[in-house]
């Protein structure tokens, strides 16, 4: 029998990954906010994590139906 991706135990290792925040090395939170407090929330991620060190970068955004903002910010969860 052959093992796909699809598999409930890949399904399941995958959620979790993408819940968790932590997958190949990578730190991620995602965040559903207006749009100035998705700006600040941003800045201030930028400011904490300097993409120099972390290498920080806003994965994915859109714009929900309802005008708030939802965006995936990506990095390493440490500096060397």
């Amino acid at each position: 029998m052959s093992v796909t991706k699809n598999a409930p135990r890949d399904l399941a290792r995958r959620f979790a990954e993408k819940r968790s925040g932590h997958t190949n090395g990578w730190r991620r939170e995602t965040f559903s906010l207006e749009r100035l407090e998705a700006r600040a929330k941003a800045r201030e991620l930028f400011e904490r994590f300097p993409k120099a060190a972390y290498m920080t970068e806003i994965e994915f955004w859109r714009e929900l139906e309802d005008g708030r903002i939802e965006f995936t910010m990506r990095r390493l969860p440490s500096a060397d």
